[in-house]
């Protein structure tokens, strides 16, 4: 079984089902339409964007993760649609969508930076991209996220990754996160919140 299937086959939303403070406190500054989740897991990031009106597509490994999603959705009373897929296998096509958001989206670096270059094509002019993810520095607080630093990020590797972006927030920050059981403590972090010219 995959091990994000195993990590989601209980009851409980193990991130919880409230979406990422950081979205929520940049998600009105996406255009309205279409926009793309990626590494979604149990969908609360989706399912609150579905509720503000955008048109959401969720991208997640985890069949138990969607089904997790599509659930949550229903009890808010909004749908999304979702794609089970492996993010290396997934394909951006150019110039389709209004917000790419990756929240705590961790995948090895081989997998990341052609991501992240498909993301920046994926985006319509004036389209935003929002992330927040950990960074190295994570691994003293242990509160969340990979046990290496190798599928962390870091501010300038991002900058680097998503060239064709102006940003507006870009910035690595100490914060106290409280997601569900697995993000619960003071978390190093980077977020971005950019958009295509």
């Amino acid at each position: 079984m995959n091990p994000w299937d195993t990590r989601y086959e209980v009851e409980d939303y193990v991130y919880g089902t409230t979406a990422n403070d950081f979205l929520v406190s940049v998600a009105d500054r996406i255009p309205m339409g279409r926009v793309l989740c990626l590494a979604e897991g149990e969908g609360r990031n989706a399912v609150f964007l579905a509720e503000k009106g955008y048109s959401v597509t969720a991208v997640d490994f985890s069949r138990v993760g969607l089904q997790k999603a599509h659930r949550l959705a229903a009890q808010q009373g909004v749908s999304i649609e979702t794609c089970c897929t492996d993010l290396r296998e997934f394909v951006i096509h150019p110039n389709q969508w209004q917000g790419i958001v990756a929240i705590f989206a961790h995948v090895p670096p081989e997998v990341r930076v052609p991501l992240h270059r498909a993301a920046v094509a994926g985006l319509v002019t004036g389209g935003a991209f929002i992330l927040e993810a950990y960074t190295p520095q994570q691994l003293h607080y242990k509160t969340g996220g990979p046990p290496v630093a190798e599928l962390m990020m870091s501010l300038p590797d991002l900058q680097t990754e998503l060239m064709g972006l102006e940003w507006a927030i870009a910035q690595e920050k100490t914060r106290f996160i409280q997601e569900g059981t697995l993000h619960s403590g003071m978390s190093a972090v980077v977020q971005l919140l950019g958009f295509k010219h």
